[in-house]
Protein backbone atom coordinates (compact mmCIF):
# COMPACT_ATOMS: atom_id res chain seq x y z
CA UNK A 1 0.00 0.00 0.00
CA UNK A 2 2.67 1.91 1.14
CA UNK A 3 4.85 1.69 -2.37
CA UNK A 4 1.64 1.93 -4.10
CA UNK A 5 1.38 5.85 -2.77
CA UNK A 6 5.09 6.76 -2.66
CA UNK A 7 5.09 5.39 -6.81
CA UNK A 8 1.87 7.47 -6.79
CA UNK A 9 3.19 10.75 -5.10
CA UNK A 10 5.80 10.55 -7.74
CA UNK A 11 4.46 10.14 -10.89
CA UNK A 12 2.56 12.86 -10.18
CA UNK A 13 5.95 14.99 -9.43
CA UNK A 14 7.17 13.86 -12.57
CA UNK A 15 3.85 14.86 -14.62
CA UNK A 16 3.82 18.31 -12.32
CA UNK A 17 7.30 19.00 -13.38
CA UNK A 18 6.76 17.70 -17.03
CA UNK A 19 3.90 20.80 -17.05
CA UNK A 20 6.24 23.44 -16.02
CA UNK A 21 8.84 22.36 -18.63
CA UNK A 22 6.06 22.32 -21.10
CA UNK A 23 5.14 25.45 -20.01
CA UNK A 24 8.00 26.96 -20.23
CA UNK A 25 9.06 25.83 -23.51
CA UNK A 26 5.97 27.58 -24.95
CA UNK A 27 6.75 30.48 -23.30
CA UNK A 28 10.41 30.52 -24.38
CA UNK A 29 8.77 30.39 -28.31
CA UNK A 30 6.31 32.98 -27.56
CA UNK A 31 9.35 35.20 -26.70
CA UNK A 32 10.99 34.32 -29.66
CA UNK A 33 8.00 35.33 -31.85
CA UNK A 34 7.86 39.23 -30.59
CA UNK A 35 11.88 39.33 -31.79
CA UNK A 36 11.08 37.81 -35.38
CA UNK A 37 8.33 40.25 -35.06
CA UNK A 38 10.37 43.49 -34.13
CA UNK A 39 13.19 42.79 -36.35
CA UNK A 40 10.82 42.25 -39.42
CA UNK A 41 9.34 45.69 -38.69
CA UNK A 42 12.38 47.09 -38.17
CA UNK A 43 14.24 46.03 -41.51
CA UNK A 44 10.12 47.15 -43.71
CA UNK A 45 10.81 50.60 -41.93
CA UNK A 46 14.70 50.74 -42.61
CA UNK A 47 14.00 50.17 -45.99
CA UNK A 48 11.23 52.46 -46.52
CA UNK A 49 12.31 54.93 -49.13
CA UNK A 50 10.72 56.61 -52.32
CA UNK A 51 11.80 58.69 -55.12
CA UNK A 52 10.11 60.17 -57.83
CA UNK A 53 9.45 63.57 -59.77
CA UNK A 54 8.23 64.97 -56.58
CA UNK A 55 11.02 64.25 -54.65
CA UNK A 56 12.92 61.99 -51.91
CA UNK A 57 11.02 60.42 -48.90
CA UNK A 58 12.72 57.99 -46.01
CA UNK A 59 11.69 56.86 -42.98
CA UNK A 60 14.41 59.00 -41.83
CA UNK A 61 12.50 62.33 -42.50
CA UNK A 62 9.53 61.33 -39.71
CA UNK A 63 10.37 61.32 -36.30
CA UNK A 64 7.76 58.60 -35.76
CA UNK A 65 9.05 56.05 -38.12
CA UNK A 66 12.20 57.04 -36.22
CA UNK A 67 10.82 56.18 -32.83
CA UNK A 68 9.38 52.79 -34.11
CA UNK A 69 12.62 51.79 -35.62
CA UNK A 70 14.59 52.69 -32.22
CA UNK A 71 11.58 50.79 -30.19
CA UNK A 72 11.48 47.76 -32.31
CA UNK A 73 15.40 47.69 -32.02
CA UNK A 74 15.02 47.73 -28.26
CA UNK A 75 12.47 44.92 -27.88
CA UNK A 76 13.70 42.99 -30.16
CA UNK A 77 17.33 42.59 -27.84
CA UNK A 78 15.18 42.34 -25.09
CA UNK A 79 13.18 39.68 -26.81
CA UNK A 80 16.24 37.71 -27.44
CA UNK A 81 17.40 38.07 -24.03
CA UNK A 82 14.61 37.09 -22.25
CA UNK A 83 13.91 34.25 -24.61
CA UNK A 84 17.66 32.83 -23.44
CA UNK A 85 16.96 33.33 -19.68
CA UNK A 86 13.15 31.01 -19.62
CA UNK A 87 15.49 28.44 -21.88
CA UNK A 88 18.01 28.27 -19.53
CA UNK A 89 15.62 28.23 -16.57
CA UNK A 90 13.87 24.94 -18.02
CA UNK A 91 15.18 22.94 -16.10
CA UNK A 92 14.27 24.43 -12.45
CA UNK A 93 11.37 23.47 -11.08
CA UNK A 94 10.91 27.06 -9.24
CA UNK A 95 12.11 30.33 -10.39
CA UNK A 96 13.22 33.23 -7.81
CA UNK A 97 10.90 36.17 -6.69
CA UNK A 98 13.73 38.45 -7.97
CA UNK A 99 13.55 36.45 -11.51
CA UNK A 100 9.78 37.00 -11.66
CA UNK A 101 9.82 40.82 -10.61
CA UNK A 102 12.51 41.48 -13.12
CA UNK A 103 10.39 39.60 -16.05
CA UNK A 104 7.04 41.47 -14.87
CA UNK A 105 8.48 44.96 -15.00
CA UNK A 106 10.42 44.36 -18.23
CA UNK A 107 7.68 43.09 -19.99
CA UNK A 108 4.78 45.41 -18.89
CA UNK A 109 7.87 48.80 -20.05
CA UNK A 110 8.04 46.88 -23.35
CA UNK A 111 4.61 46.61 -23.85
CA UNK A 112 4.03 50.21 -23.58
CA UNK A 113 7.40 50.94 -25.71
CA UNK A 114 5.91 49.24 -28.85
CA UNK A 115 2.44 50.34 -27.78
CA UNK A 116 3.98 53.98 -28.29
CA UNK A 117 6.17 53.43 -31.02
CA UNK A 118 2.37 51.47 -32.59
CA UNK A 119 0.69 54.68 -31.96
CA UNK A 120 3.00 57.39 -33.08
CA UNK A 121 3.26 55.57 -36.22
CA UNK A 122 -0.43 55.30 -36.63
CA UNK A 123 -0.86 59.15 -36.21
CA UNK A 124 1.89 59.41 -38.73
CA UNK A 125 0.06 57.29 -41.29
CA UNK A 126 -2.91 58.24 -40.86
CA UNK A 127 -2.01 62.48 -42.03
CA UNK A 128 -0.16 60.81 -44.59
CA UNK A 129 -3.38 58.83 -45.94
CA UNK A 130 -5.87 61.67 -44.90
CA UNK A 131 -4.05 65.24 -44.20
CA UNK A 132 -5.35 67.48 -41.65
CA UNK A 133 -7.26 70.56 -43.44
CA UNK A 134 -7.32 72.49 -40.47
CA UNK A 135 -3.80 72.91 -39.94
CA UNK A 136 -2.85 72.79 -44.65
CA UNK A 137 -1.31 69.32 -43.92
CA UNK A 138 -2.24 67.93 -47.63
CA UNK A 139 -2.33 63.89 -47.55
CA UNK A 140 1.01 62.23 -49.52
CA UNK A 141 0.23 59.01 -49.98
CA UNK A 142 -1.12 59.65 -53.53
CA UNK A 143 2.32 60.47 -54.37
CA UNK A 144 4.42 58.25 -52.55
CA UNK A 145 1.95 55.55 -52.41
CA UNK A 146 5.52 52.60 -51.82
CA UNK A 147 6.10 54.41 -48.93
CA UNK A 148 3.17 54.60 -47.24
CA UNK A 149 2.10 51.06 -47.89
CA UNK A 150 5.77 49.86 -46.55
CA UNK A 151 4.73 51.75 -43.17
CA UNK A 152 1.42 50.36 -43.07
CA UNK A 153 2.95 46.59 -43.14
CA UNK A 154 5.68 48.02 -40.70
CA UNK A 155 3.21 49.21 -38.15
CA UNK A 156 0.92 46.12 -38.45
CA UNK A 157 3.41 44.42 -37.87
CA UNK A 158 4.75 46.21 -34.32
CA UNK A 159 1.19 45.85 -33.14
CA UNK A 160 1.63 42.09 -33.76
CA UNK A 161 4.16 42.27 -31.94
CA UNK A 162 2.19 44.17 -28.99
CA UNK A 163 -0.20 41.30 -28.72
CA UNK A 164 2.66 38.91 -27.49
CA UNK A 165 4.21 41.33 -25.06
CA UNK A 166 0.64 41.58 -23.85
CA UNK A 167 0.24 37.81 -23.69
CA UNK A 168 3.67 37.96 -22.46
CA UNK A 169 2.64 40.44 -19.35
CA UNK A 170 -0.34 38.75 -18.39
CA UNK A 171 1.68 35.54 -18.10
CA UNK A 172 4.42 37.10 -16.03
CA UNK A 173 2.39 38.85 -13.53
CA UNK A 174 0.64 35.30 -12.87
CA UNK A 175 3.64 34.21 -12.43
CA UNK A 176 4.85 36.95 -10.24
CA UNK A 177 1.50 37.37 -7.96
CA UNK A 178 1.12 33.61 -7.89
CA UNK A 179 4.65 33.87 -5.34
CA UNK A 180 2.73 35.59 -3.21
CA UNK A 181 -0.48 34.44 -0.37
CA UNK A 182 -3.37 35.98 0.14
CA UNK A 183 -3.65 38.79 2.77
CA UNK A 184 -5.22 37.41 5.89
CA UNK A 185 -7.36 39.75 7.85
CA UNK A 186 -7.37 39.85 11.61
CA UNK A 187 -9.04 42.53 13.90
CA UNK A 188 -7.21 42.14 17.41
CA UNK A 189 -9.10 45.42 18.28
CA UNK A 190 -12.22 44.29 19.67
CA UNK A 191 -13.70 47.83 19.71
CA UNK A 192 -13.90 47.82 15.77
CA UNK A 193 -17.15 47.94 14.74
CA UNK A 194 -18.11 46.23 11.65
CA UNK A 195 -21.37 46.92 9.62
CA UNK A 196 -23.50 44.17 8.65
CA UNK A 197 -25.26 44.91 4.98
CA UNK A 198 -28.45 42.48 4.67
CA UNK A 199 -29.15 41.40 1.13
Amino acid sequence: MEKSDNSAMMSSDQETTRGKSSVRTAETLLRIVPMALCVSAMVVMLKNAQTNDYGSVSYDDVGGFRYLVYANGICAGYSFLSALFTAKHLTSNASPVSLAWTYFFFDQVMTYIVLAAGAAATEVVYLAYKGDATISWSESCSVYGGFCKKATISMGITFASMACYVVLSLISSYRLFSKYDVPMVSYTNKNIEIPAFSG
